[in-house]
């Protein structure tokens, strides 16, 4: 769509239709198992309506990644470095669960990515992630290093924070398979458990 003209009621409406469909199909199938024609018939558009908005897959795709990263960093970056370590740590991991809750098809597209090698967003997995992550990393060896925390490897804290909570949105139909809970009710038992869990493992 032509970048230099301020855009309609409508066209908003219709970009924002393309990117919530191009999230359900990207999240099942991954990038290279979506294609244009199957974003246009889950937003109820013709292709050539569709490419209007955006050119190729490549730049839906893109679109979708930019709002997902800028989103998903967000708890990370509201650990305190000033905060109480353990409670700023199980605040993450609470709020990473909520993540996993509220936006399972966000978690999906960015598993979907990794997965495939993450063709698409190395580039800002190697910038603004890895940066990041680096910053909380040191905030969290500084909190060990002056007793705050019980010693253990930073990036594998965080990295273990990513898979005990972004797990129950990827592999949603595995756990409903298994514990067939009613309604959501898992996820108030995961943040019981991983409360706990993260307070026993840290606490000095």
């Amino acid at each position: 769509m032509p970048e230099n003209k301020p855009r309609t009621r409508i066209q908003k409406r219709n970009s924002e239709t393309i990117l919530d469909a191009a999230l359900d199909v990207f999240s099942r199938n991954g990038f290279r198992g979506a294609t244009l024609d199957q974003i246009a018939k889950e937003a109820g558009l013709s292709k050539p309506n569709l490419l209007y908005y955006f050119p190729s897959k490549v730049a839906i795709h893109r679109g979708l990644i930019d709002t997902l990263m800028a989103n998903w960093l967000d708890p990370l970056r509201e650990i305190d470095a000033d905060g109480e370590p353990v409670e700023e740590i199980v605040a993450y991991v609470l709020r990473k669960l909520d993540m996993a809750r509220e936006y399972p098809r966000e978690s999906r597209l960015f598993a979907n990515e990794i997965v495939q090698g993450a063709p698409n967003i190395m580039d800002k997995i190697e910038d603004e992630l890895k940066t990041l992550v680096d910053e909380k990393a040191a905030v969290i060896t500084q909190w060990i290093d002056t007793g705050h925390l019980r010693p253990t490897d930073p990036y594998h804290l965080i990295f273990s924070i990513w898979a005990t909570t972004q797990h129950y949105a990827d592999f949603d139909a595995q756990i409903r398979g298994i514990i067939t809970p009613v309604g959501e009710t898992h996820f108030d038992d995961a943040r019981l458990f991983l409360d706990t869990m993260y307070r026993r493992m840290l606490t000095p």
